[in-house]
């Protein structure tokens, strides 16, 4: 008797405690502010960067200098 009237005590207490854990739902607009400035991003080298580069890459097979025009498979 007297230890199940502690396994209830003891469930309540971990109930209220866990109740405390529970989040307001999404950030409100007026939150997101700072989540989006550019500072705020994991990296500027991204896996989809690195996947798109490695595309171009392979397409063109050239590596390296995306900001010039140039490369191609050199066939006519």
């Amino acid at each position: 008797m007297v230890l199940s009237a502690v396994l209830v005590v003891v469930s309540a207490v971990v109930a209220v405690m866990l109740a405390g854990c529970a989040s307001d739902g999404l950030p409100k607009a007026w939150e997101k502010g700072n989540l989006a400035k550019p500072e705020m991003t994991f990296g500027h080298d991204t896996l989809e960067q690195r996947n798109a580069a490695h595309v171009y890459a392979s397409k063109e097979n050239a590596s390296g200098g995306t900001g010039v025009g140039g490369g191609g498979c050199g066939c006519n």
